[in-house]
């Protein structure tokens, strides 16, 4: 590994009066919290621009700064692309909303309070019906390293295989999930879907999603052709992760994303 001296990634200059996206410090948690829920707003919109959408299903959460026992997530049966910082829910453990006026989707805390109960250091969570992580999740395997992309997740992502096939929506499921992301920020559930989670942010675990909706497409589409891909060695695809599938890569790759949406929609903060 080469010395990065104090930056995070061999990404970041090393002339430090270039432009480049840095991370804003807060001093309140009023601050913080107008910046996590317009960041949530954003993945919500960035998921409709990516298709991410299936009715009603899929939701997003980030932990409130204060409470950090609540978290932050979309209305339920309301279009990613139509999520705003005026419809923004906020919801315990127990799935009770105890700010907003929406319904929350049942299955996003069933699922998604389990892990944050089950992971005080998980921030945040992203889970969407999404057509190629949903065709590959009934495989029942992890992705492969076959490219620089999927080197993303080697080793980082698990196979969930327990409650496989059945509606996320009853108590007993959410323990399940929540037990395999320990130390991981991805989980293809199998017959179910892609579920991403980030110590760091919901820039994070919305890029990561996002990230393994197309890998899983690029593993189905090499798959397709008939013949086997070249794997990269276990040593390099560990090397790759390292410099491209940290939650500060995530948190980047995310930043243009948010500003194109920001200058594009800027009804999202209404």
């Amino acid at each position: 590994m080469p010395d990065l001296g104090n930056r995070e990634s061999i990404y970041q200059p090393e002339q430090p009066d270039l432009k480049f996206p840095i991370r804003r410090e807060f001093a309140t948690a009023a601050e913080e919290r107008q910046y996590r829920k317009e960041r949530l707003v954003g993945a919500c919109r960035a998921f409709a621009e990516a298709g991410l959408d299936y009715g009603f299903a899929g939701h997003l959460t980030i932990r409130d700064p204060e409470r950090p026992e609540l978290y932050w997530t979309n209305p339920m049966a309301v279009h990613f692309r139509q999520v705003r910082l005026s419809n923004l829910i906020l919801v315990d453990h127990e799935g009770q909303v105890v700010e907003g006026d929406y319904a929350v989707n049942r299955a996003g805390f069933v699922l998604h309070a389990a892990v944050h109960e089950a992971h005080p250091d998980i921030l945040a969570m992203c889970h969407a019906h999404s057509l190629y992580g949903t065709a590959f999740a009934s495989l029942g395997r992890p992705l492969e390293p076959i490219t620089q992309d999927a080197c993303a997740f080697f080793e980082d992502h698990v196979v969930i295989r327990d409650e496989a096939g059945a509606v996320a929506v009853e108590a007993p499921a959410g323990p399940s999930v929540a037990a395999s992301f320990k130390g991981v920020k991805a989980a293809i559930h199998q017959n179910h879907g892609l579920l991403t989670a980030s110590r760091h942010s919901i820039e994070s675990a919305a890029f990561w999603f996002m990230a393994l909706e197309r890998c899983c497409r690029q593993q189905l589409m090499v798959e397709a052709s008939g013949h086997a891909p070249i794997l990269i060695s276990p040593e390099r695809a560990r090397y790759s992760r390292e410099h491209v599938g940290s939650e500060y890569i995530g948190w980047l790759h995310f930043q243009p994303v948010y500003e194109q949406l920001a200058a594009s929609q800027p009804d999202m903060f209404q």
